[in-house]
């Protein structure tokens, strides 16, 4: 199986106000945006849960495993926080065609 992060320097932050979590790596010494994932939280049957809307890599980093690696570096932490997600993201859809095991994550209530 493909390892799912492939650059173990990037990092996730949360941007609340412009409701994205970015993922961030350092290239040439240079900390570098590399992309994000549009969200929206929403209350579904009494309980939070993240729209994942679309992920987006500059296209100077993409083909390169960093859509990926943003994914799971999301992923992850939806799964420490306890938070459930429902994706309208294709490419979060493929990701989970993959790596199933996020599914447990997955609101059957979206």
């Amino acid at each position: 199986m493909t390892e799912k992060n492939v650059h173990p320097t990037a990092w996730l932050t949360v941007d609340e106000d412009r409701r994205r979590a970015e993922l961030w790596d350092t290239l040439d010494g240079v900390q570098t945006f590399i992309g994000f994932i549009g969200y929206s939280p929403e209350t579904i049957g009494g309980r939070e849960v993240m729209r994942l809307q679309h992920t987006i890599v500059h296209p100077q980093y993409g083909r390169r495993g960093y859509a990926r690696c943003l994914v799971t570096l999301l992923l992850e932490r939806l799964k420490e926080q306890g938070q459930l997600f429902i994706s309208e993201c294709s490419y979060v859809d493929a990701f989970l065609r993959r790596y199933p095991e996020y599914r447990q994550l997955q609101s059957t209530l979206g």
